[in-house]
């Protein structure tokens, strides 16, 4: 059995989910999320609690048992508290700045990146006391769906990976960057 695949999902205060089917629909506070899952896995509701069960004990029901579970549990914590990430840049002269919704980055080349982010998602960029600036080196990417909040927090760390010798370039919040030492002095 599962561990995590047999862990209860508690639901909090003013969330509500409908299941039809393999279907399942989660609303909340800060909105709606709905997600197909795969004939294999059961989903119940027994009042203010989810359980996820596997139909039988095949291989693969046994590999999506966990993977389902979590996913509704993203769903139920993305309509209550919802997902944040954060990205430092570093680099004499990088910056960010949004405008109208998009961002636009300048790392170093010769043209600047835009990023439009999806429907549902949040960028902001904040200055180092946390308030929110038009331009700036510390970006905020937020929104329902934990699957979409990272994947455009990697799409724009992917714009200007961190780099090994200087640290020049787009990092996570609290990512440790190993750094090489570079060409020795003279003797």
């Amino acid at each position: 059995m599962s561990r995590i695949g047999k862990l209860p999902i508690a639901l909090p205060d003013k969330v509500s989910v409908a299941i039809t089917g393999q279907d399942v629909v989660v609303k909340g506070a800060k909105g709606e999320l709905r997600r197909s899952f795969p004939d294999l896995i059961e989903i119940a509701q027994n009042g203010a609690t989810l359980t996820v069960q596997r139909r039988n004990d095949s291989r693969p029901a046994r590999q999506l048992h966990g993977l389902c579970r979590t996913l509704l549990s993203n769903m139920v914590d993305g309509v209550s508290k919802g997902f944040s990430r954060r990205l430092e840049i570093q680099g004499v002269g990088y910056r960010a700045q949004v405008a109208g919704g998009n961002l636009t980055l300048s790392v170093g080349y010769s043209h600047t990146v835009e990023i439009v982010p999806p429907t549902g998602i949040v960028i902001e960029i904040e200055d180092n006391a946390g308030k929110k600036v038009a331009q700036g080196t510390q970006i905020v990417v937020s929104g329902i769906d934990k699957e979409s909040v990272g994947s455009i927090a990697a799409k724009i760390r992917a714009v200007r990976p961190p780099e090994v010798y200087k640290g020049k370039g787009i990092r996570y919040s609290g990512e440790v960057v190993r750094r090489k030492a570079g060409k020795s002095g003279k003797k």
